[in-house]
């Protein structure tokens, strides 16, 4: 039975959906004012694999993932480039689709923008304020009373007398608390606004998702997920949002992935250790980075550094070694390797001890390639049927081995024109010429595998 970590409980235990069969998932999505980090890239990789695990057992999973389409940054970038608002971020919502394609992240089934639920929002926070949660403030602002809410901080923890005491005291504000929190901001000249009855005006970023996520999947769902920088506040103040609005639970299952580190620090661009999923895709191939990403316990912090790419190469490079050259058949045999694989990931989608399963059989198909071609089919089906699910292994084992012809490098031709000089040196019995060639190449990162069917090679990460 699928158990999974509620990062509100603070354990494991067995998941029940709402409703039997199906799954109501809300991931925080991008607030798209740039290009999407290696962070992001990490929240996308691990909730595409907990959604295509699921839907392999069967379930009927309901996925949304919303976009912040305003905001501050959003509003300050965009008068920085001279566009408008709507213009970066439709370029960089396009963007952002072109990196998950590349990262072979499924689009959610829903994928919300907080402009096109405006209505949704401020009808959300006119309930607020009807049941005396929020007010209108002087300054034009709508804020929520935190202290009105009895279970605010339950998800992380928190104290309000603690939070209290330790919070900032604002000179001539228009907070009642200081802990109190904006739901909607009333606009500045020039800004993108909506009329509400409270004033031309924005909504606050932490009511955006309780609006959207009511609005595709009721008030109360089954899973909620983010990033590891958003249990407090932004879904400590969903919860109170909600809950105070609709008078009911507001999700059962909260999961966080966690954080990317680049060589073990945090990253930061005043680090100068930023990279954008565009930044590392130039240097790494595609699905290396997604089975870097992946490898990972999704709640665990992934350490970001040349040497953890190389090792993931290296790794994957020994699947599409195992695939290379096997004719793929249309049955998995019989044994137990599926079992396994499923037990790892019902174990809170431990992919880790998944992926050490596909090891262990490659290791069977190795054998099998070497004894029984047609086992070795069923086994490379049941490899590639496997992988599927974490998004691995789909492409063509000869073409991910040799990879793409980069400036600097030797291109596949000329590789290919000096195998059969080496392949001539041989036959010629002139086998100093043959070894010379083959230690060309390796210096060149490229290896070569002799078999009685010929020569076939791979680039080296």
């Amino acid at each position: 039975m699928l158990q999974i970590y509620n990062t509100l409980s603070k354990e494991k235990a067995p998941f029940v959906p709402l409703e039997e069969g199906k799954i109501k998932m809300y991931v925080c999505g991008i607030t798209v004012y740039d290009l999407c980090h290696i962070g992001h890239a990490r929240v996308m990789v691990a909730f595409d694999v907990i959604t295509r695990y699921m839907r392999s057992q069967g379930w009927d999973v309901e996925y949304v993932r919303n976009i912040t389409d305003v905001d501050d940054k959003i509003i300050k970038r965009a008068a920085e480039n001279g566009e408008t608002p709507d213009s970066l971020t439709n370029r960089m919502i396009a963007a952002m689709h072109e990196d998950e394609t590349k990262l072979s992240v499924l689009r959610p089934d829903q994928e919300p923008r907080a402009t096109a639920h405006i209505d949704d929002i401020i009808e959300l926070v006119a309930t607020l304020i009807e049941k005396g949660f929020a007010y209108p403030a002087a300054n034009g602002d709508v804020y929520y009373r935190v202290e009105k809410f009895a279970d605010y901080g339950k998800l992380t923890n928190k104290n309000v007398d603690e939070l209290r005491s330790g919070a900032r005291v604002e000179v001539e504000t228009a907070k009642e608390s200081p802990l109190d929190f904006v739901l909607w901001k009333s606009a500045k000249e020039g800004e993108v606004s909506w009329e509400s009855p409270w004033g031309n005006g924005r909504p606050g970023w932490h009511i955006e998702c309780s609006a959207m996520s009511k609005c595709c999947l009721g008030a109360t769902f089954d899973i909620h997920g983010g990033g590891p920088d958003l249990p407090f506040p932004h879904h400590e103040n969903e919860i109170a949002q909600s809950e105070a609005a609709n008078g009911c639970t507001y999700v059962n299952t909260w999961m966080h992935a966690g954080p990317v580190r680049v060589n073990s620090e945090k990253m930061s661009k005043s680090l100068g250790n930023f990279f954008t999923i565009r930044d590392v895709l130039e240097k790494y191939n595609a699905e290396v980075v997604r089975f870097f990403l992946a490898r990972v316990h999704y709640r665990t912090y992934i350490d970001y550094s040349e040497d953890t790419l190389k090792e993931a190469r290296v790794m994957l490079e020994r699947f599409y070694q195992a695939l290379r050259g096997v004719e793929l058949a249309d049955v998995a045999p019989e044994n137990d390797f599926n079992d396994r694989f499923n037990a790892a990931m019902d174990d809170d989608f431990n992919t880790p001890k998944a992926i050490s399963v596909l090891f262990e059989l490659v290791n069977e198909l190795n054998k099998a390639s070497r004894e029984n071609s047609e086992q070795a089919g069923q086994l490379a089906y049941q490899l590639k049927s496997l992988g599927d699910i974490l998004g691995l292994f789909q492409q063509d084992p000869d073409a991910f081995l040799k990879g793409e012809d980069k400036e600097g490098e030797l291109s596949s031709d000329d590789i290919e024109k000096l195998i059969e000089q080496r392949a001539d040196a041989k036959k010629a019995r002139d086998f100093a010429e043959s070894d010379r060639i083959r230690d060309e190449l390796a210096a060149q990162s490229v290896i070569l595998k002799d078999s009685r069917e010929g020569t076939t090679w791979f680039r080296e990460a």
